[in-house]
């Protein structure tokens, strides 16, 4: 059974007040989904252990800790071997200008959303990524204007 099927209003009502706030105290949770503190924390329990959450974060605002170029980065490679996709992964996953790696269908491969202070930033972090492994080619679109940005999903 998928955890989606597992999930029941309650849950989901747990969910959604951590995705609003992941700060709120476990009184304020209970209260909202009208629980008692102790049934509510073991939900919340299960929930982590189950892994559904993953974890609990603090979102910050990219430009106000000098990170406002965001760049969509589009990988093609001509290896799909299982060695090519570890050390792309390993490469990938130990910069930390990478904020997120989306293997793709279609004509694109990997899709990468990179985070950096500035375009010579940007240039480093390339020039680093195409020495480390081999790439047929990568395509960089720059983030002109943030429309949106949502971290709670629509359970």
């Amino acid at each position: 059974m998928t955890a989606q099927r597992e999930l029941d209003r309650i849950d989901r009502e747990i969910l959604r007040k951590l995705q609003a706030d992941a700060t709120a105290s476990l009184a304020e949770i209970a209260d909202a989904v009208g629980l008692t503190p102790t049934p509510c924390w073991k939900r919340i329990r299960r929930l982590e252990r189950n892994g559904v959450i993953t974890g609990r974060v603090a979102l910050l605002d990219p430009a106000k800790v000098g990170l406002p170029v965001s760049v969509f980065v589009a990988v093609e490679t001509a290896d799909h071997s299982g060695p090519w996709l570890e050390r792309f992964a390993a490469t990938v996953s130990a910069m930390p200008e990478v904020m997120e790696v989306w293997r793709m269908s279609g004509d694109v491969d990997y899709l990468l959303r990179v985070v950096v202070p500035d375009i010579a930033a940007y240039d480093a972090f390339y020039r680093r990524l195409i020495a480390s492994v081999p790439l047929r080619n990568v395509t960089s679109r720059f983030a002109m204007e943030r429309v949106k940005a949502a971290t709670a999903l629509p359970i």
